[in-house]
């Protein structure tokens, strides 16, 4: 059985910073994120946990081969992919939703 996947970026509240990650489940992936679940993390550290890019794939191996290209690119580019999807950096969180 496949499962999908799910690229996405996140930021802080001034876009000093930006996180890219995959994960098969971004509604519950975005509440971890805003409750610091994982304490430690690069994301709790930075507050990154303003959803502002996704990209969904029916295949999570296509997914993680999307983030390790995002990953690989210059902020500008990721700045590029955001501006495209999201020109006003807005929370894209109330577009997902549990399932």
């Amino acid at each position: 059985m496949e499962y999908g996947g799910c690229v996405y970026i996140t930021t802080n509240f001034h876009h000093t910073v930006l996180y890219t990650g995959v994960t098969a489940d971004l509604y519950r992936r975005i509440e971890q994120h805003r409750n610091k679940e994982f304490k430690n993390s690069f994301t709790a550290k930075y507050n990154c946990d303003i959803l502002v890019w996704y990209e969904w794939f029916s295949r999570i191996e296509d997914a993680i081969a999307r983030e390790k290209q995002i990953k690989a690119g210059s902020r500008k580019k990721k700045e590029d992919l955001i501006h495209g999807m999201n020109p006003h950096w807005n929370d894209l969180s109330g577009e997902i939703k549990e399932w």
